[in-house]
């Protein structure tokens, strides 16, 4: 391959820009829990505390598809009791071309959960509104800055690992 061809340009110089369609969308595994219902229902004084963890992981299925995965988990508590726990593991299947391999990893981590989390935000808001509890709207992710911060994470954990001598 040419050095043209791996910057996305074409034969003839034409410009060729990056692409990505979803094949397919889908839910991998979702789980809901109302432990303590009845009682978890009954109207509170104040606001229950929520809290939501978010995780992203993608694995090459060809050369040119991936499976990106989003797992969004929410749990609500009051008085340190569980009113609600939601775990989503929600997935697509990525067609992508016309990225150049250096910025391959990147665009897959941002861009693919960028397009799955309307899906699953809408998930979860059905989910907890079925469970008896107003929906929970999931507030919009910065998807760059999640994948910044993760890799932030993971150079500070291989410099701890590395022996000294």
């Amino acid at each position: 391959m040419s050095d043209a061809q791996e910057n996305g340009a074409a034969e003839g110089g034409e410009l060729k820009l990056p692409g990505l369609r979803i094949l397919a969308q889908y839910i991998k595994d979702m789980s809901f829990e109302n432990p303590n219902a009845p009682d978890s229902l009954r109207p509170r004084e104040k606001a229950p505390e929520i809290n939501v963890q978010i995780n992203v992981n993608a694995t090459p299925l060809s050369e040119t598809e991936f499976e990106a995965e989003l797992t969004l988990n929410a749990t609500a508590t009051s008085d340190e009791t569980t009113m609600f726990n939601v775990e989503l593991l929600y997935a697509g299947i990525f067609s992508i071309s016309n990225v150049p391999q250096d910025q391959l990893h990147p665009f897959i981590m941002i861009e693919c959960p960028r397009m799955l989390f309307p899906f699953a935000r809408q998930i979860i808001s059905d989910a907890t509104a079925r469970g008896g509890f107003p929906p929970l709207n999931v507030d919009p992710i910065d998807f760059a800055q999640l994948y910044r911060q993760r890799m932030m994470e993971m150079a500070a954990q291989q410099q701890q690992d590395q022996p000294t001598q």
